[in-house]
């Protein structure tokens, strides 16, 4: 088969499991204590592969075949803390291509296992800091093609249409009270989701901002801070990576557009974690931490709406299950061994939920 013909046939198969796959639920959680303010989340862990990645994997994949990169037989290479990791394992797969995912050695076994699931292989490093230069390494060395999320996120989702995150939840909040969200928050990891959230309602001329809530362990926050101040520094770097899977980057990427958004929040990680272990109760199940960390953000604009008399909806992201942290972010012992503390922190979301403004957050922007 001809490289055309076998990327006509690769592009057949992404759009045949697209309309295979029904879309995401747009969950609503309600907060009493801050009447006329509607919140929902967007449960992205619904996807096949059971997180928000599953629809940058798929725009990755067709972007990568529409420029010719990907080859039949050849290896995808990613560097990932774990969920693209997963989804892109599953669309490799589809293609009948290997796919090795290189990965901080802290990743958690359950996503390991979801890729290996998959027929992936992980390929394992202890610097997080270092998983792109060796992803490019191992692209060279086996003639396959380094998929790049943190460069390539942000451009190959088409923002206008298309199924995107953004279309999907105007498409859902239609009939709803407030049907134009004042706010939108997600999470930073590529920068992918947000840069596609600002550019949609931009071009739809919608009202609604957007609102990165960042982990305590990341430098997209100081980046932001920067940038608004006029003086933004690409050099920023962490000295560890981020303690919530998903989100969170030691060194600035170039998929996170600042401009794209108007505010961020900096949350520490024993808040998400807190915020994570709330709506688990609220909607009986697990859910991961980075919706701990977009759920705090939530919190933090709903009681600044709250405080200015102001109604509306905030929508945010549920990005994947929290079964896939067992080990981790629903085990005591992890907590102990790292110091982070458990009791107050729930305490101080119980009395955001209440109706304060949560407390130890940073925020930037325009609010």
């Amino acid at each position: 088969m001809s490289q055309r013909a076998w990327v006509a046939a690769a592009i057949h198969k992404i759009e045949a499991d697209f309309n295979r796959s029904a879309d995401t639920h747009l969950i609503p959680l309600a907060l009493p204590n801050h009447p006329g303010i509607d919140v929902y989340f967007k449960d992205e862990s619904s996807h096949p592969t059971g997180s928000l990645k599953h629809r940058l994997a798929r725009s990755l994949f067709l972007y990568a075949l529409a420029n010719g990169w990907l080859r039949e037989n050849r290896p995808v290479i990613e560097a990932s803390s774990g969920s693209t990791a997963v989804s892109e394992a599953y669309f490799a797969s589809l293609l009948g291509l290997p796919f090795i995912a290189v990965m901080p050695a802290s990743t958690s076994p359950e996503k390991i296992a979801a890729i290996e699931f998959h027929g992936g292989r992980c390929h394992l490093i202890a610097d997080p800091g270092a998983i792109n230069a060796e992803s490019a390494r191992l692209a060279r060395e086996t003639g396959g093609h380094f998929m790049d999320q943190f460069t390539y996120a942000e451009r190959a989702t088409d923002w206008r249409a298309n199924n995107n995150i953004a279309e999907s939840i105007f498409k859902q909040m239609a009939d709803e009270p407030h049907a134009i969200p004042a706010w939108i928050v997600c999470g930073p990891g590529t920068g992918g989701t947000s840069a596609t959230l600002g550019r949609y309602v931009r071009y739809r001329r919608h009202d609604t901002r957007i609102l990165c809530a960042d982990p305590e362990h990341s430098v997209f926050f100081d980046y932001y801070r920067g940038a608004c101040a006029g003086t933004p520094d690409t050099t920023l770097t962490a000295a560890c990576g981020s303690r919530i899977e998903g989100i969170g980057r030691p060194r600035v990427e170039s998929s996170f557009i600042p401009s794209c958004i108007e505010a961020m929040v900096k949350v520490p990680d024993a808040l998400s974690l807190a915020a994570m272990r709330y709506v688990s109760t609220r909607l009986g199940r697990r859910v991961g931490g980075s919706t701990g960390t977009n759920f705090a953000g939530v919190l933090a604009l709903a009681a600044r709406m709250r405080m200015a008399g102001q109604s509306g909806s905030i929508v945010t992201i549920l990005c994947d299950s929290g079964e896939r942290y067992a080990h981790s972010y629903y085990n005591p012992a992890w907590y102990a061994e790292r110091g982070i503390e458990v009791e107050a922190a729930d305490a101080a979301i119980a009395r955001a939920v209440a109706g304060e403004e949560p407390a130890g957050l940073a925020v930037a922007g325009e609010w």
